[in-house]
């Protein structure tokens, strides 16, 4: 009976952490926003985490916001969506994607796209992009 104390406290302590592992996981609220880190006038949740910088390349600023939660099949989620309108932005329709979209707002263009756990807000260097060929929804 002595032999089996360690294997079932062993069990115990496994178990626990899976329920602590699966539990931990835990999906965006969607309850507050604040303005990204390289255009103030688009939302993005207070929740995400990014670094304290932008990152440009040759055509685009961006930067990385990572958000527990969220998945790439899924899209971009209705309640984020909806804060993005609410915030003055229209959506303008490229492609059919759920997980990338395209907004305007006085003349500024903002790319979004979704991934697992994470999503990336672009802005083009450029912005004063024509939107030929964007048709609003």
């Amino acid at each position: 009976m002595k032999q089996a104390r360690p294997f079932w406290i062993l069990f115990i302590v496994c178990i626990v952490g899976v329920m602590l592992v699966g539990c931990g996981t835990k999906a965006p609220s969607w309850d507050s926003f604040e303005g990204a880190m390289n255009e103030k006038s688009f939302p993005v949740p207070k929740e995400a985490t990014s670094p304290d910088s932008t990152t440009t390349n040759v055509a685009m600023d961006y930067v990385r916001y990572s958000l527990p939660g969220l998945k790439e099949k899924n899209g971009v989620p209705e309640p984020y969506l909806e804060a993005i309108k609410a915030w003055g932005w229209e959506e303008l329709k490229e492609d059919e994607s759920e997980n990338s979209r395209v907004f305007q707002k006085e003349g500024l263009i903002v790319h979004l796209t979704v991934h697992n756990d994470y999503f990336i807000v672009m802005i083009p260097k450029e912005n004063k992009v024509s939107v030929k060929g964007l048709k609003s929804k």
